[in-house]
């Protein structure tokens, strides 16, 4: 798999998921609603090819989009 860089957007919702906020959270904390947060999730987890909001936070790690 090439190199996948996430949008602004998705990189700040997972640097608020990895810091176990809920989606209604950071739905709050970037004044947007929940339904967009799940889809920009899914966005994700469609790009690196993964089931789950932790397999997506693993696979970010590794590729070095995200850190703890």
């Amino acid at each position: 798999m090439g190199k996948r860089v996430l949008t602004k957007r998705e990189k700040e919702i997972f640097d608020y998921l990895i810091t176990n906020k809920t989606t209604k959270e950071i739905a709050n904390k970037l004044k947007i609603s929940e339904k967009t947060v799940r889809n920009h999730i899914s966005n994700v987890m469609q790009k690196l090819g993964v089931k789950g909001r932790a397999c997506a936070v693993i696979e970010l790690i590794k590729l070095n989009e995200i850190t703890l």
